[in-house]
């Protein structure tokens, strides 16, 4: 363990330290780390999220400690199915098998032996494209398997203090059937969510009646012809498996106390657990999968390559983030100046590539160009083709291709896409105030006369900036700032953009002349 990982004030590290310590008190020498899904849904944004930010948690774990850990990704599995996805075949033959857990129902895509093994293994390919590393889990498995059947039977013997934890969050309705334990009825195969008239510990087994029939079952909790309530649900495989470790999101955190609860009557503590904020829409409000207001995955690596993603997803996990099209050029570049910082940092762990690389950079990881600058580039060229990005790139630095620059390669894709579906609808330009058209007027006859020269800075790109800086200051420009809007709006059509000087190294300095004298002239 290195003095750096000592200090580290990342907060992986910082959710690691307190993984060590319970650990410590525990008197165990390994960490279980759980992350859990429903699995009647599509992998979606969040799922990355949770699974990146627990394997952040779990690599700083290892360098902090050096002890083995797991990171198990559980499926809900024999959940019943509540209603037909929108997004699937066969919904006719679906609706016949609603109630019944997923893993045994037909799989409607007939590709696999159950809707819930299809969504299993997509659920499992998805979190290999992406390359991490864990164990799956599935609880129809676990439940049939009997290796939940001795935690079963110690929900049952406290049976009524779990119910006793549950009612009061319960409305009136509710309370007057809630029972933790679920009976699977055993001609229908629904889930049955009933009375429970009568427990009987030393037999491992509750009472119920059908509500339809009246026919009344005896079944036993374990061997699979039972599941729990989900809280209840959660809880067991906490106790279970001796789960250290688990994160939720804000919309839990009710749910994690009760759960905990659970947890504390069977007699064991809860897992340590970190609430990450939801992520919010383009005006603020939470994102909803029923509204479709947010942003999924797909369309996120349409526009950015993934470790933009990861970058987003790090940064400040338990603070409310706007997940909307126009965060992604801040994260890509973000990344990409994280990349460019990590050899030379004095604390490594506290730089977000770290962790997105798990401690060690691929070769020719980065992009000597950032990601708000290509789009600005494509934006003034109109760029429909990455060989009319590469013109200019190939002008910035001399023989530069794809294969030398595999990483800046998808950023002009990515760059092309983005200008295309949300630069070009938007760009607007305005006319300058004369203020402003006296300072690009100087910027234009100082760059024809190559007075850059006269200005420090050890590359085109840093002269050309203190430039840009220099005009703007001998003129009355108040705060600076106006002067940068004022480049950016009036040249480029936009609100935002990167370090000019940067731009007009890349974009050349007489094209930039032209630029500006064809934005002078416009009406």
């Amino acid at each position: 363990m290195s003095e750096n990982t000592q200090t580290s004030l990342s907060w992986p590290f910082r959710e690691a330290e307190r993984i060590a310590e319970r650990l410590k008190q525990k008197g165990k020498d390994h960490a279980l780390f759980e992350t859990g899904y429903g699995p009647s849904g599509l992998p979606h944004i969040g799922t990355f999220g949770e699974v990146a930010r627990t394997t952040w948690v779990r690599k700083a774990f290892t360098d902090l400690t050096g002890l083995p850990s797991r990171l198990l990704a559980f499926s809900d599995d024999m959940d019943g199915l509540r209603k037909v996805p929108e997004n699937v075949p066969n919904k006719d033959m679906l609706r016949q098998h609603l109630g019944k857990p997923l893993t045994r129902i037909p799989d409607p895509f007939g590709k696999f032996e159950s809707f819930g093994e299809h969504n299993n293994n997509m659920l499992q390919d998805f979190l290999r494209a992406f390359g991490f590393e864990f164990e799956f889990a599935s609880a129809s498995d676990y439940y049939m398997s009997g290796r939940f059947d001795d935690a079963l039977l110690h929900v049952l013997a406290h049976h009524d203090e779990i119910v006793s934890i549950i009612l009061p969050t319960l409305g009136a309705e509710r309370k007057a059937t809630y029972s933790p334990i679920l009976p699977i009825h055993p001609r229908t195969g629904v889930v049955m969510q009933v009375p429970i008239d009568k427990v009987d510990v030393d037999h491992g087994t509750v009472f119920w009646a059908d509500p339809d029939t009246g026919t009344k079952y005896e079944t036993a909790v374990t061997g699979g012809a039972a599941k729990l309530q989900w809280k209840a649900d959660w809880a067991m495989r906490w106790y279970a498996l001796d789960v250290d470790y688990e994160m939720s999101g804000k919309d839990l955190i009710d749910s994690v106390k009760l759960s905990s609860s659970i947890v504390r009557a069977l007699g064991k503590e809860p897992p340590l657990n970190l609430t990450y904020e939801l992520f919010l829409d383009e005006k603020g409000q939470k994102i909803s999968k029923s509204k479709g207001n947010g942003l999924s995955i797909d369309e996120w690596l349409t526009y950015a390559p993934k470790e933009s993603l990861a970058q987003f997803m790090y940064h400040a996990p338990q603070r409310a983030k706007r997940l909307f099209f126009d965060v992604i050029p801040r994260a890509t570049d973000d990344y990409i100046n994280a990349v460019a910082a990590l050899p030379t940092a004095e604390k490594p762990h506290d730089n977000p590539a770290w962790h997105i690389h798990a401690g060690k950079l691929p070769e020719h990881a980065g992009s000597p160009i950032g990601f708000t600058m290509l789009l600005n580039l494509a934006s003034v060229i109109n760029a429909d083709s990455p060989e009319m990005l590469w013109g200019f790139i190939r002008a910035y630095i001399p023989g530069a291709d794809a294969e030398t620059y595999p990483f800046l390669a998808k950023l002009v894709h990515h760059a092309i896409a983005y200008n295309r579906d949300f630069v070009q609808p938007t760009k607007q330009y305005r006319a300058p105030t004369e203020v402003e058209r006296g300072a690009l007027v100087d910027l234009a006859e100082s760059l024809k006369s190559g007075e850059q020269a006269q200005y420090p800075g050890e590359t085109a790109a840093e002269k050309l900036q203190n430039l840009v800086y220099a005009i703007g200051k001998r003129h009355p420009f108040a705060p600076l700032k106006a002067w940068f809007d004022c480049l950016y709006q009036v040249l480029l059509g936009t609100t935002e953009g990167p370090r000019f000087g940067g731009f007009i190294a890349l974009y050349g300095v007489e094209r930039t002349v032209a630029l500006i004298e064809t934005s002078l002239a416009r009406d």
